[in-house]
């Protein structure tokens, strides 16, 4: 059984920073491109960023450019996300998410198969 389990959410300050973090158990990662999504209350649901099976290649929505950063360790399997200079806009419950592609990046949950509970980020103005 493949499960993802996010951790690093938190109540942070604008401007602040958090760090979220992704373990994946039951299948290895290593070659399949990997995701953080977010979803506010009443908002569909958002690609953040995208990272490729052997990280060469990263996507990320404009919005979080500059400031978001996806990374991944496949050793350890397990994918990252660095945010900084948060704003209130990046409150949302922030999902990790795997996918069956093992080419370049993609932005499509239907194209991730397995997903994380999620983790509460809330940023304060």
């Amino acid at each position: 059984q493949v499960q993802l389990v996010e951790s690093g959410g938190g109540l942070v300050q604008a401007g602040g920073s958090l760090k979220l973090s992704c373990t994946v158990s039951g299948r290895a990662i290593a070659g399949y491109v990997m995701a953080w999504f977010r979803q506010s209350p009443g908002q569909e649901r958002e690609f953040v960023a995208a990272i490729s099976g052997g990280g060469q290649f990263t996507d990320y929505i404009d919005s979080v450019k500059g400031r978001f950063t996806i990374s991944r360790d496949n050793a350890k399997n397990t994918v990252d996300l660095n945010m900084r200079t948060l704003k209130p806009e990046d409150t949302a419950l922030y999902h990790c998410a795997v996918s069956g592609t093992r080419t370049g990046t993609t932005r499509s949950a239907v194209h991730y198969h397995h997903w994380g509970q999620g983790t509460q980020v809330t940023v304060s103005s």
